[in-house]
Formats: C-alpha cells, structure tokens, sequence
C-alpha cells in the first residue's frame, strides 16, 4: 500500500534530523509540492521508455494524417505523462488536433460534446502547465466559435479572458469570432450598446497598435481590422456617435483625399451620426467632396463628349441657352457658334462609322435651328431643314422650324401691311404641311395656324391692288416663295 505524503513527509523529517541535516533542509522537504497530475512528466519516471516510444510513433502516424493510430498511441503517451518531458506542450496540442478530426466526422450528438469537452480540457491543461494563458485562451474561443459549436455566451467568457490577459499581446485570429458574436448579440438584446462599444475600442486598440508596431504580424492584424469593421458595419451606427466616426474617418481622410466615393459616404455618415456642417473636420470633408466631385465629372463628361461629339454640340448650346436668359448674348452666341462646329464633327464622325439617315437628319435639323432661331441665319437655316426633312420622311419638325422662320421674317421682309401678310401665308402653308405628314406635330401646327390667321392679307387691301383670292403672289425678301393669296 502506497504511504500518503504526509507520512512520507513525517518520515523524511526525522531520517533527516537522525542524519545531522541542517535546518534548512528539513524545511524545503516539509514544503515541496506534489506533482500536478495534468503536468506528469515521463522525466527519470519508470515508464520513461514506454511514454517517450509512445510519444515518437503517435507523432509519426500524426505527420501521415492517419489519425485512429495516432489517438491509440498518443493516449498511451498523454496518459503517461500528459505534459511530456516538461519542455513540450506536444501532447496537449497534437491531441486537440487529433479529437478535432474525430469531431468533424462523428455523427452522434453525446459522443461531439464528449470530444468538444476534451479539446477543452486539453486547453485548460496546457494552460495549466506550461502558462501562455493569453494565446492559448484566444486560440481556444476560435475553436469554440469555429469547430465545437459552443455557446456564445461561453465563447464570449472565454474571448473576454483572452484579451484581459493578452491586451495588445492578443492574437489577431480573435478578432472576426469577436465581432460576429458581438453583432449577434447585440442584435437580440442580449448585449447592450456600451459593452459592445468598449469590445470594439479595445479591438481597434489592439490592431492599431499591432499595425504599427508588430513587424511580423502588422498586415494580419490590418486585414482581421478590415473584416471586423465589415462585419460590426449594421450596427455601429446604433452603437457610435460623431466623435467615434470623426476618429476614425480622419486618417482615411488624410491619406485619400481624392477619393470622391469615400468622401461622400464618410460625409454622409458623419451627417447622419450628428455632426454638423459647421464642425471644421465635417466641412472640410463635404467642400473637398464638392471639389472631388466637380473634377471628376468634369474629367468624365470631358471623356464622353470626346468621343460623342453630336452629344457635346448639345451640351453647348444648353449652356448657351443659359448664358442668354442671363443677358450674356456675347458669350451665348459664342456657344452657340461651338455648337455648330461640334455638329460638324459629328456629322465627320458619323459618315466615317457609316451612320444611318436618321442620325444624319437630327444634326442638320439641330444646326438648322441653331442658324435660324439664334444667329438668324434664315437661309442657310431653311436649307438645312430642307436637306434635315429629305433624309426622314414624314417628319413635320422640319416644316414647322421653317414656318416659324417665315413668321419671324414677316416684319424684315414686307415693306406694309399685305405683303407681311403674304409672309404670314407662307408661314402657314409650311405648318399645314408638317400637320398633314406628322401627327406628332398636328396639334402645335393647329394652335400656329389659328394664331396667325388673324394676319393674313386684308382683302380690302388686295382688291386695292387689284389682286384677288385665289391668285399667286411672290414673296420679296430671302423667303422667294410663291403663295396662293386668301384673305383674313
């Protein structure tokens, strides 16, 4: 029968003091600790030789992945002496690794949780026994999270442990489990807003300082802070307010201040989070946005009319339009002038690409209007209209721009009143043309043909000149046309 330690202690005592020992000795014997069991070494221990052969072929059959003679011979080992020779953690870490394996596969539910409740144990061990508590606590809440199906709220207790006992120490494989249990949590109320605030600084905390002074380990710990933040991202909002996002926008800031898109969000975030515009970070953001945002389009819209002329023709003469209801004729003019220069190229362009009639039609129809209704240019206007109307049939447009044209001139081109009236008829007969092509423009042609009826000949007039309805008559000026003369 073994004899208990104290009588083992009691007896080493007197052999001792029977020997003439110093006092000192007899102490330290009193007082040396049993052996933890959990840290059982095979050291000067008479099943050295069986551990350490145990030790060898299970690490052997590990290395070939053959993980069912591996467990029989590392359960001989570890049961021998689970810490090995003291200057290992082998048999706790490859031992996790093996159960893990067994995890994936078992199917029954009793015998996963048996092996979860072994891997962690085997974690508490090593702890235990060979210390590296913060890593290891990490390294063990990733296996909770990501292998063992653990609760949350024991992943959370251990993830807590980790970063108290590792602070910047910790290991940047905590931060995704971290957040996504955080978000989890929080989301079904079981974590309020102030907790879950002060995880997240302490994360952010713990990767800044890594990311500028961990040489080897710097990148892991930007991309672990980079995922983080995609994962917390639906409820930081709820959780932060301006000064949070002001700290944590402003380095983005400064070393992108070109970035249009990531201003705007940056911008708008910093809005819906509190800030107002007048804070000085805010309305730097939003006026280097507005700067960013002016360029950029500028620089695009440059691109597009590059190699959209047709479209570019139309820009400027949009923006002569402006400049003219500014008062700005000079300049308006000069845009419109642009404006025809650039329909010329589209016109080039488009004959080079094999552009069909139709294209065609709407630039000299665009010029057309430009020449008339702005640098009142009535014939060459009327000509391109002409040629504009040829190359789309039945399209009223055309007529309508030259009866307007007609109307225009009535004043320049008629000396008194019956020959502005022969004007006007010529005027009419081109809306009534467009009206009997194009139903699209029957409506606008009706209303312009009632609007200027009233100004037709006066027969009175006519008779005096001893023409009468029904006859033809040539219109002076450069409308050269011949009308059938009736009366208002």
């Amino acid at each position: 029968m073994t004899t208990p330690p104290k009588y083992v202690s009691a007896l080493s005592t007197l052999l001792f003091f029977f020997l003439g020992l110093s006092a000192n000795a007899v102490l330290l014997a009193q007082t040396a600790p049993a052996e933890n069991e959990n840290c059982r070494t095979w050291v000067g221990k008479d099943f050295q030789e069986e551990a350490e052969n145990a030790h060898v072929l299970y690490r052997d059959f590990l290395k070939a992945k053959d993980y069912e003679q591996a467990y029989t011979y590392w359960k001989t080992a570890y049961e021998l002496a689970p810490a090995a020779d003291g200057k290992r953690a082998s048999h706790y870490k490859d031992g996790r690794q093996i159960l893990l394996e067994f995890f994936k596969k078992e199917t029954d539910e009793a015998r996963k949780k048996e092996l979860a409740e072994q891997i962690l144990k085997l974690y508490d061990e090593q702890i235990a026994c060979y210390g590296d508590e913060a890593l290891l606590l990490g390294r063990k809440a990733y296996d909770m999270f990501y292998h063992l199906r653990t609760p949350y709220a024991q992943v959370l207790k251990t993830l807590d442990a980790a970063v108290e006992k590792g602070g910047n120490n910790s290991e940047y494989i905590i931060f995704d489990p971290y957040a996504r249990i955080l978000v989890y949590e929080y989301q079904n109320g079981r974590m309020d807003a102030e907790r879950a605030r002060q995880i997240i600084l302490k994360l952010n905390e713990i990767a800044d300082y890594n990311i500028a002074n961990n040489q080897q380990y710097g990148s892991y710990f930007q991309q672990a802070k980079e995922a983080m933040e995609a994962v917390i991202a639906p409820v930081e909002p709820e959780i932060f307010d301006c000064a949070y996002y002001k700290k944590k926008f402003e380095p983005q800031f400064r070393a992108n201040p070109e970035d249009y898109e990531m201003l705007k969000q940056f911008y708008n975030r910093l809005v819906k989070q509190g800030c107002d515009d007048s804070d000085p970070l805010v309305a730097e953001i939003k006026a280097q946005y507005e700067k960013v945002v002016a360029e950029v389009n500028a620089k695009r819209l440059a691109e597009f009319h590059a190699k959209n002329p047709g479209a570019h023709a139309k820009y400027l003469y949009e923006q002569g339009k402006e400049l003219e209801e500014q008062g700005q004729g000079g300049e308006a003019m000069a845009k419109y002038k642009e404006a025809l220069a650039k329909y010329d190229e589209a016109i080039e362009k488009a004959k080079a690409e094999g552009g069909d009639d139709g294209q065609f039609a709407l630039y000299y129809f665009a010029k057309a209007s430009i020449e008339g209704r702005k640098l009142k240019h009535f014939s060459k206007a009327r000509d391109l209209a002409y040629k504009a109307a040829k190359l789309k049939s039945n399209w009223g447009a055309p007529y309508m721009l030259i009866g307007d044209l007609y109307a225009m001139s009535a004043n320049s081109c008629g000396s008194d009143a019956y020959e502005r009236g022969l004007v006007i008829l010529a005027a009419i007969d081109k809306y009534a043309y467009a009206k009997s092509i194009d139903p699209e423009v029957a409506e606008e042609a009706g209303k312009k043909i009632a609007r200027y009826s009233s100004h037709k000949p006066d027969q009175n007039e006519a008779f005096m000149r001893g023409v009468q309805a029904g006859q033809k008559a040539k219109i002076k000026c450069w409308i050269g046309e011949t009308v059938t003369v009736r009366f208002k």
